[in-house]
């Protein structure tokens, strides 16, 4: 938490001394064609990025694995494209190094070294649907049917 406080404070003063100094040394309107330029540039990186791994997300889901590395590299490309659309130049590095593939990829790794990611479903299992929709039905004998066997088409005609 503390590291996330000082992060909020120190980052801000750290990008205005550095936005003054380069605007010193360039002028003010080329600092600031060179910041809208790397939002320019980091936003067409982030939608072709995006892609890309929205591709192979869908290819190792298709597979029946978990896209796991996939979601962790979409989570950077997300802070990645958000700190490229900020102004400043230190915000601008590191949503670089967010969007490049490689390094990408060696952050994803780390991260997932402290991570489990595990899959869940949320459909009904076999017993859940017995329970649910076949109470009502039951054999003669008081035994539920079976939801799996052969089905058989039939009229009948109840007689008291």
């Amino acid at each position: 938490m503390r590291f996330l406080f000082l992060l909020f404070i120190i980052l801000p003063i750290l990008e205005i001394t550095l936005l003054i100094q380069v605007g010193q040394m360039i002028g003010t309107w080329n600092t600031v064609g060179l910041v809208l330029l790397s939002a320019f540039i980091g936003v067409n990186m982030l939608r072709y990025q995006s892609l890309a791994t929205l591709a192979r997300a869908q290819q190792r889901a298709q597979a029946g694995e978990i896209p796991g590395q996939e979601m962790v590299e979409g989570i950077a490309l997300a802070v990645g494209g958000a700190l490229l659309v900020t102004p400043g130049f230190v915000t601008d590095v590191i949503g670089f190094s967010c969007l490049l593939p490689y390094s990408r990829k060696w952050m994803a790794a780390q991260l997932m070294k402290r991570f489990t990611v595990v899959a869940s479903s949320h459909g009904y299992q076999q017993q859940e649907f017995d329970e649910h929709y076949t109470h009502q039905a039951r054999r003669p004998d008081g035994r539920r049917p079976s939801v799996s066997g052969d089905v058989i088409d039939g009229e009948y005609e109840r007689k008291d």
